[in-house]
């Protein structure tokens, strides 16, 4: 069966111009005139207009999803054209809504296009996503993961969910009324920096193509009430070996949003349920230092150890001169190389594994041990201009 409709009014017809535009979708029975009607009458939600937005964006205007909204708070940074495919380097800088509105409606003047330039977050969530039949989750992070899938167990809606890192990406289908959701998989968040993100360990450009494209699927299906969707099932993809599993998902009676007897009413705080610390500006006493001031006790021939604590393979792209080289990995086997009664500065790219590393040197009992804040591209970006950033 298709989503119930929200709006109780008949679906739209079709233009000559949509006909002719959709008539690969319209002589499949599977989809027909009344199916495309229904894609024009849904709404679907991108939450997220980065890796996955991008490809599951492109795919669901092409389709004819009759409106379709953008929640994203962020601009477009040279970073992202490796796998973000909305956006080209003339959109450097813009605000990524506004470039992928532009580029969604140069693919499908038919459809609506509806920018939300903001952070999503427990104030605003269940209004934004109260205007849309589908929430397709292409967020990079767990505070946001868990938002959204509160948010749509609340207002009942389905979170179409997909992840990547590396090779590796994952998909699935939440919703409450029909199978598990989000936290019937992960009843809990990871411990912060447990799991890297992908700024932190890499992603395979083409990857986000894959999964997004299998999200914008997923939606599509839902519309057309045809298929068999992914809910209740969680499929993985190892894009290194080219090889998918499936899984199933089980419902957890126990869980606090979905199950019998649910305990969740309303948004929480989950920068803090994920245990991520609010930002503080950085002192001696956070164990931090910014790379101004750690040039300026270099050049007054200060002994420090400049502790790098990136993977080999990151030294070919930029180095800090004399730094020393200890994989994050590696540090804990490695504790002997270095010298308790020495002053140490762990740095990697951005500065999260190296606060890593400073909290293990810590407990290891080195005193006196400190994190370069945002990395080695935040020191090329305010003192050594001839290193590149990544």
């Amino acid at each position: 069966m298709p989503l119930p409709p929200t709006d109780p009014a008949p679906d739209p017809d079709l233009s000559p111009q949509e006909v002719a535009r959709y008539s690969r979708h319209l002589i499949m029975p599977q989809v027909g005139m009344a199916g495309q009607r229904r894609l024009k009458a849904a709404s679907v939600l991108l939450v997220g207009a980065g890796g996955l937005g991008s490809p599951a964006g492109l795919y669901l205007a092409a389709a004819g999803v009759g409106r379709i909204g953008l929640v994203d708070a962020d601009v477009v940074d040279a970073s992202n054209l490796q796998r973000q495919v909305l956006y080209g380097t003339r959109d450097l800088d813009r605000p990524k809504t506004a470039s992928a509105v532009d580029r969604l409606r140069d693919l499908n003047p038919h459809v609506e296009l509806v920018a939300h330039q903001t952070v999503l977050d427990s104030s605003n969530a269940l209004q934004i996503l109260a205007d849309y039949d589908i929430v397709v989750d292409g967020s990079d992070n767990f505070p946001t993961r868990y938002l959204v899938n509160d948010a749509c167990v609340l207002l009942g809606k389905p979170t179409v969910y997909g992840s990547i890192f590396r090779f590796d990406g994952q998909a699935a289908v939440f919703w409450a009324a029909k199978g598990p959701c989000y936290r019937c998989l992960f009843p809990e968040p990871p411990p912060p920096g447990l799991v890297p993100s992908c700024a932190e360990g890499g992603v395979l450009g083409v990857l986000p193509g894959i999964i997004g494209a299998i999200q914008a699927n997923e939606a599509i299906k839902l519309i057309l009430g045809a298929g068999e969707s992914l809910i209740g099932r969680l499929l993985l993809l190892d894009a290194l070996s080219m090889r998918f599993q499936d899984f199933k998902l089980p419902k957890d009676p126990a869980c606090p949003a979905c199950g019998e007897r649910p305990t969740l009413r309303t948004l929480i705080d989950y920068q803090q349920f994920c245990g991520i610390p609010q930002a503080v500006a950085p002192t001696e006493d956070t164990l931090e230092i910014l790379p101004a001031a750690l040039r300026a006790r270099l050049d007054r021939g200060e002994r420090l150890i400049l502790l790098d604590v990136r993977d080999p393979h990151e030294l070919a792209i930029s180095q800090i001169d004399g730094g020393l080289l200890i994989p994050l990995s590696e540090l804990a086997a490695r504790l002997a190389e270095l010298d308790p009664a020495d002053e140490i500065v762990a740095y990697c790219r951005t500065g999260v594994r190296s606060a890593r590393a400073v909290a293990m040197l810590r407990q290891a009992g080195f005193p006196r041990v400190h994190n370069l804040v945002g990395g080695i591209n935040r020191w090329a970006e305010e003192v050594d201009g001839s290193l590149p950033r990544y």
